[in-house]
């Protein structure tokens, strides 16, 4: 009975510092944040509802964007070299053959019209700190216009294979110009040198981050990093909810390709102690009952 007694205090002791200390500890070391919003709607300079001309779209992208932009899956090839687009531009212009596939509609069309607003970036490149985002804003264009280039390059988005290996490609996609990850061999195309001056700091390699960071705050973190880290130099990307999730588990299955396999491991050693606590309970009783 005494060993009931103790197991009990032991039971509360640890349930008081779960469920009482911790979240509270918790609560003032990382605040509740809003839920990742999706939506993007939170920069409303375009008018999203319209329905783009994917014919219309490809004069405009063909007339505006690939003196800078590689679009590989419209036959549109890279201009330059990664080095000397980093030298000119501070980072590496990203191909645009994805970009109808893993940004938001909302996101991407507002990115074209503003970009530094919809990035989330105008303490880094608003007026009062003397730097010029590479991209300009094309709020010149009509918004029917903009929808007509998103149009567009939804079009062209080519499809992915399921798993490993498409997760692979929305990766780098949407992380691979300032990130890389070691551990799947992956390299940032954006020079480290031009990533240091453009952003202020080395972007961490990404091999280890899902451990680091977790999944939690990694859903968080990409859907709009001011959120959590307020006057970081990383973008809002815009992703989609879909395209958050293959990047997010692409960083998985390279960072923590074991997790199915320890958590499985874990329910049986957790078994394994229940049992064992059990057979010592009986066999101490029974040592016991010997000596009275």
């Amino acid at each position: 009975m005494k060993e009931f007694k103790i197991l009990a205090v032991i039971i509360a002791l640890v349930g008081i510092t779960y469920y009482g200390i911790e979240p509270y500890a918790h609560s003032v070391m990382h605040p509740e944040v809003a839920a990742a919003d999706f939506t993007f709607k939170d920069v409303k300079n375009v008018d999203t509802s319209l329905a783009g001309n994917a014919e219309n779209g490809k004069v405009l992208v063909e007339a505006n964007c690939i003196a800078c932009h590689a679009i590989e899956s419209a036959s549109h090839p890279q201009m330059m070299p990664n080095a000397d687009a980093a030298a000119a531009y501070g980072v590496t212009p990203p191909d645009l053959s994805h970009a109808g596939r893993i940004y938001d509609k909302n996101y991407l069309a507002n990115f074209i019209f503003d970009p530094v607003s919809a990035m989330h970036l105008q303490h880094k490149f608003g007026p009062d700190t003397g730097k010029t985002f590479p991209m300009p804003s094309y709020n010149w264009m009509t918004p029917q216009e903009i929808m007509d280039v998103v149009a567009y390059l939804q079009s062209i988005a080519p499809k992915v294979a399921e798993g490993k290996e498409g997760h692979k490609v929305t990766f780098e996609a949407a992380c691979g110009r300032c990130h890389s990850m070691k551990y799947a061999g992956i390299e940032a195309t954006t020079p480290t040198e031009n990533l240091k001056t453009y952003m202020g700091a080395t972007p961490p390699d990404l091999s280890q981050h899902i451990k680091s960071r977790g999944e939690h705050y990694l859903h968080s973190f990409i859907n709009d990093p001011q959120v959590l880290l307020h006057g970081t130099a990383m973008p809002r990307v815009g992703l989609t909810e879909e395209a958050q999730e293959e990047v997010i588990t692409y960083m998985e299955e390279i960072g923590d390709s074991k997790k199915a396999e320890r958590e499985t491991v874990g329910l049986w050693v957790m078994l394994y102690s229940v049992v064992f606590a059990l057979f010592a309970f009986l066999w101490k009783r029974k040592i016991w009952e010997e000596v009275h």
